[in-house]
């Protein structure tokens, strides 16, 4: 077979690891997804902490919810500011300011005296999650070349539950090491100021997102930025296609009116409460009194909770093998089928299984394989679609909008779960979360259109056109 010359020159860098924009790519990505480390890490510590904590700072059952959910409802504020602060101000500005919030909420809410103070500080870490859970997909897809797209913005998914899994850890060394002392909650918590470090002085070092350059007409710095990124020749290559971009202008906010884009949006909406009424949250913050529920003691439920860690972990890794390689559609629709079957095994285990030492194992494993499923399909592919889908002049506000109604629907499932199992059982909450995922893969098969392997300027343009 023959190549075209810039078919070869890609081929030729792709085998070439150690080209230096190879490099400056590979760090590029590094760097940015410490904001999704601490996404996962800060969303991820009160599972082991709450208890803790509970008991150093008396909280009542009203506080104690206060504490947790108070975070989710920051971090749908942060989506929403985050991404109009993003399209203002740059992706990677953006991400700088996010990281000293990071900051100052962890060691406020480490250091809190009190339940109001800490949850002044989970609130301040809410918005900065939510901040970073919109605007790091951005600058990873607007960075990325489009063949690599997918598995490139999929690592920040990856750094989430990394850092979840990390949580998990930790929290069983602390608590099995320095349980007795009645402050261990705030070693848990302060942790999280190292990658939020890391996040301000290595983002000081990256590059604005050539894509958000053109937009706002810099395109000789946009082409600066690709040179550093690509090779000279796909440098030149993608110039070219952002050349085309005119710059934004108030008139932009006209796009919010076309119809091509309410159908973006919706579809947007509808991934984002999808993803997280299949009950993904409900296990990474309740895990471990899932699991005394299901049959465990207290101190094997903190040590088994590290299972689902683990299976998020795997989860993710085997997403990452696959995820330029499959349809985006195929996935989405496969994880959704699996999880709703694995709910419905989880519900039958719980309802109909004998009592016996068999039985949280059974329950463990299959709640653990929904892990694994959905964070190697649903979980990835949504934070991928939701960057790849929305015009660029309004793209990371757009993605604001849909990250806020993820955080509002898992800010509603936080409230709601310790209701529904306490007033249903596991049984039948996870037979309506297997409901949820039937209508969810209904909906991506009527809804979601295919955008693997096509540029974002085709991406849109197809949109626009009706193609897509």
């Amino acid at each position: 077979m023959r190549h075209s010359g810039t078919e070869s020159a890609r081929i030729a860098v792709a085998g070439n690891g150690s080209a230096p924009h190879v490099r400056r790519m590979g760090l590029l990505v590094l760097v940015a997804t410490f904001g999704g480390l601490l996404f996962g890490y800060d969303t991820g510590v009160v599972n082991g902490a709450l208890g803790p904590m509970r008991i150093d700072l008396g909280l009542t059952a009203m506080t104690e919810g206060l504490a947790v959910s108070i975070l989710i409802f920051g971090a749908a504020l942060g989506a929403l500011g985050g991404g109009y602060m993003a399209d203002r101000i740059g992706r990677r500005r953006n991400i700088l300011y996010l990281s000293v919030l990071f900051i100052l909420g962890t060691v406020g809410a480490a250091c809190a005296p009190d339940w109001q103070v800490l949850s002044l500080f989970r609130f301040i870490l809410g918005l900065a999650v939510g901040g970073a859970s919109t605007t790091v997909p951005i600058y990873l897809a607007e960075c990325a070349p489009a063949a690599q797209r997918g598995g490139l913005v999929t690592r920040n998914e990856l750094m989430i539950v990394f850092g979840q899994f990390a949580a998990f850890v930790i929290n069983a060394l602390i608590y099995n090491i320095w349980g007795a002392h009645p402050g261990v909650w705030r070693y848990m918590l302060v942790i999280a100021v190292l990658p939020a470090i890391a996040l301000l002085l290595g983002m000081l070092r990256m590059p604005p997102s050539p894509r958000w350059l053109s937009a706002t007409g810099r395109h000789d710095e946009a082409l600066e930025v690709l040179r550093s990124i690509r090779s000279a020749e796909e440098a030149l290559e993608e110039h070219h296609e952002l050349r085309s971009l005119r710059p934004s202008n108030p008139q932009d906010q006209a796009l919010w009116r076309e119809p091509w884009v309410r159908r973006l949006i919706r579809i947007g909406v509808g991934l984002g409460i999808c993803q997280q009424l299949t009950g993904i949250n409900a296990v990474m913050y309740y895990g471990t009194q899932l699991l005394q529920d299901a049959g465990f003691s207290a101190g094997a439920a903190i040590i088994a909770n590290i299972l689902n860690g683990v299976a998020s972990l795997a989860g993710i890794s085997a997403g990452l093998l696959v995820m330029n390689r499959v349809n985006r559609r195929w996935l989405l629709l496969g994880g959704f089928g699996l999880i709703a079957v694995l709910h419905v095994l989880v519900g039958l285990a719980a309802l109909w299984m004998p009592d016996t030492a068999l039985k949280p194992f059974v329950v463990m494993s299959l709640v653990a394989g929904f892990v694994f499923i959905m964070q190697g399909s649903v979980g990835p592919l949504v934070w991928l679609l939701l960057a790849e889908i929305f015009p660029l002049k309004i793209r990371s506000f757009a993605m604001g909008v849909c990250v806020f109604a993820l955080w509002v629907a898992n800010g509603m499932l936080t409230f709601a779960f310790p209701p529904l199992v306490a007033g249903l059982g596991i049984g039948p909450t996870f037979f309506l979360f297997a409901a949820i995922a039937l209508g969810a893969w209904i909906f991506v098969w009527r809804a979601v259109p295919e955008t693997r392997g096509v540029s974002l300027e085709k991406v849109e343009a197809g949109f626009r056109d009706g193609s897509l």
